[in-house]
């Protein structure tokens, strides 16, 4: 989301704008491509907050639940996790009292953390900068650590599970023996490297995928907020000032709202994607081919 850009005490050109709202609170800057001794003290904060906000909604919702007539937060709740249940039911073939809760998590989390898109563009970064931070960014799944730390942890879920339901020898035969199959034992050992190759490819595309699609929607997003941001930025109290000034104010206010609504439901979208995403590729493992 975005305010109009008319109060502000000093005005940034463009680029330095747009820099300033994709630069993370951290403390280096990676030398590499992958460096594991960055942190993104931002994501990590707000990812810890969203996570603590998540389970104390939930825990008041139990600890206040009734068998009487429900309020209106624990219909929501109750509504929410009917949802997920059938979700899974429909979904995961297998027996796990691990899926649901997971997926509930992962929904609602995820959901959390593409809501925070919606609050105004500079609200979080101008507080940050009254109290002595150069840089903020509040929107977790814009973060690509973020979002592969989920992926690979559903990554890692499904080798556990397609280890514990087929065994070793069964986790490595899908790899080998599909999706070309042959009676002929030469024949088949042949097209091992091929099977290897074609599965792994499918394989490993799992945890990127999912990741890179909850990462470039939410991206997108905030960096469509920024850019509407920009009608504005340079023209100050100016904007008060003139027709002009006042018809850029309104297109902004306009398109800020219009991409609100949208964002919104692409950020829902996102979550559900990511949860079912995951509760197949559960079930994939369970299953024996």
């Amino acid at each position: 989301m975005m305010l109009p850009q008319l109060f502000a005490a000093e005005t940034p050109n463009l680029t330095e704008y747009i820099v300033h709202h994709i630069t993370f609170l951290t403390n280096k800057q990676p030398a590499g491509l992958v460096d594991f001794s960055v942190v993104n003290f931002d994501s990590v904060f707000f990812s810890v907050a969203l996570a603590l906000t998540f389970f104390g909604l939930v825990f008041f919702a139990a600890r206040r639940a009734t068998t009487g007539v429900p309020g209106k937060f624990q219909c929501a709740i109750e509504w929410l996790l009917q949802i997920v249940d059938s979700q899974v039911k429909d979904t995961f073939q297998g027996t796990s009292k691990l899926i649901a809760p997971l997926a509930l998590t992962i929904f609602c989390w995820v959901f959390l953390f593409n809501f925070m898109d919606l609050i105004p563009v500079d609200l979080l970064p101008d507080v940050a900068h009254g109290v002595g931070l150069g840089h903020l960014k509040d929107v977790p799944s814009t973060d690509l650590n973020i979002v592969f730390g989920l992926s690979l942890t559903v990554f890692v879920l499904i080798i556990y599970y397609s280890i514990a339901m087929k065994g070793l020898g069964g986790f490595i035969a899908e790899f080998t023996l599909h999706p070309f199959a042959n009676k002929n034992i030469l024949v088949q050992a042949l097209f091992v490297p091929i099977n290897l190759l074609l599965e792994s490819v499918m394989f490993f595309a799992r945890p990127i995928s999912l990741a890179l699609r909850l990462y470039g929607n939410l991206y997108a997003g905030e960096m469509v907020f920024v850019l509407i941001a920009l009608l504005t930025l340079t023209s100050g109290y100016h904007a008060l000032a003139s027709v002009g000034g006042w018809a850029l104010i309104i297109l902004q206010f306009g398109l800020g709202l219009l991409w609100t609504i949208f964002d919104l439901i692409i950020g829902l979208l996102q979550a559900f994607i990511f949860m079912m995403l995951t509760v197949v590729y559960l079930s994939q493992a369970y299953e024996h081919h």
